[in-house]
């Protein structure tokens, strides 16, 4: 099957759209185009509910294989400035799938403890389990941004912490990490128009702060501060993706593609059960007397799955029924 017939208006892979290029500049890219889609912003609905159903079912068997023994991870690293849609990407797309199986950390100023400790401290703490979607908003890249132009350490430092990050990012994929690096990249008029809105209503005055306005002054620090990050954290186990953030219906849909792609690399069955069906289905079936016309019919259904199960592993049967616990006690 083609990308585009399994990814709806994606004409490209977002993976492949989104992903750095070989010299790439911050100071030309596009921040209101919707690289590798072909679709318009009523049509993203559509799409977005369909491959939320398709996220979600991805999500529950990474879930289910993780609680079998798979010990693999994804993480999604976000960064952006102030109103790029970093929470907005949290509640969207995360609100997709089931949340037991998601695990959400926002990095802000460091605490007294973590500030006694390696600047990667705290963010290995906060490091998601197997079978669960991890999503940092904001992450161990504020080091090497709001550090950086804010002069918070020494020059050396900065340059020092960029090899840190590389390395411990190499640790994580050695650790059985997938890492999807999201570069949410707002343009200076749009954001300006954001937080006139988070102004003008009083139901977002809780987003804003003074020091947005702050840290907005200092525009043009922050786009050579990631320019300079994109550059030198950008490798091949950990590429970044960087995704135009002016529409925020593009970058919910291309987060929600690049999660599915990741997972649907995994290709994850259903976890096979210790149990076997036939056993299980007699030993429910000693508990309802009197079963009701629902019970019975997902019964005939349940005993045609093991009528199939059956034929298809005639040698396996006795082997299966030996593992089960429950077999010898009936």
């Amino acid at each position: 099957m083609s990308s585009r017939k399994r990814t709806g208006s994606w004409n490209t892979p977002a993976s492949e759209a989104l992903r750095m290029p070989a010299g790439f500049d911050l100071s030309t890219f596009d921040r209101a185009s919707t690289p590798g889609f072909s679709g318009s912003k009523s049509s993203s609905k559509k799409v977005l509910a369909a491959r939320g159903q398709v996220l979600d079912a991805l999500q529950e068997r990474f879930f289910a294989q993780a609680r079998s023994g798979d010990t693999r991870k994804l993480l999604v690293i976000v960064q952006g400035l102030d109103t790029a849609g970093k929470g907005g990407l949290a509640r969207h797309v995360l609100g997709l799938v089931d949340p037991q199986g998601v695990h959400i950390a926002n990095f802000g100023k460091p605490t007294e403890e973590e500030l006694s400790h390696h600047f990667l401290w705290r963010i290995t703490r906060k490091l998601p389990p197997a079978g669960k979607i991890g999503y940092f908003d904001r992450s161990h890249y504020e080091d090497v941004l709001i550090g950086r132009v804010d002069k918070l350490a020494p020059a050396e430092e900065i340059e020092k912490r960029y090899e840190e990050i590389n390395t411990w990012e190499q640790s994580l994929i050695d650790d059985g990490f997938t890492l999807i690096k999201v570069g949410l990249m707002i343009s200076h008029h749009e954001q300006g128009l954001r937080l006139a809105e988070r102004l003008a209503r009083k139901d977002k005055w809780w987003k804003y702060s003074s020091g947005d306005i702050d840290t907005r002054k200092k525009w043009d620090a922050y786009q050579e501060a990631y320019q300079i990050m994109f550059e030198r954290t950008n490798t091949p186990y950990a590429p970044w993706f960087i995704i135009p953030a002016d529409k925020k219906w593009y970058a919910r849909l291309a987060v929600t593609e690049l999660i599915i792609e990741a997972l649907e690399a995994y290709q994850q069955n259903w976890p096979v059960p210790r149990w076997h069906l036939d056993v299980q289905i007699r030993r429910l079936t000693e508990t309802l007397p009197k079963p009701s016309r629902a019970a019975k019919k997902l019964l005939k259904k349940a005993r045609a799955l093991a009528e199939k199960s059956s034929r298809a592993t005639p040698n396996g049967n006795e082997e299966e029924k030996a593992d089960d616990p429950d077999t010898e006690a009936n």
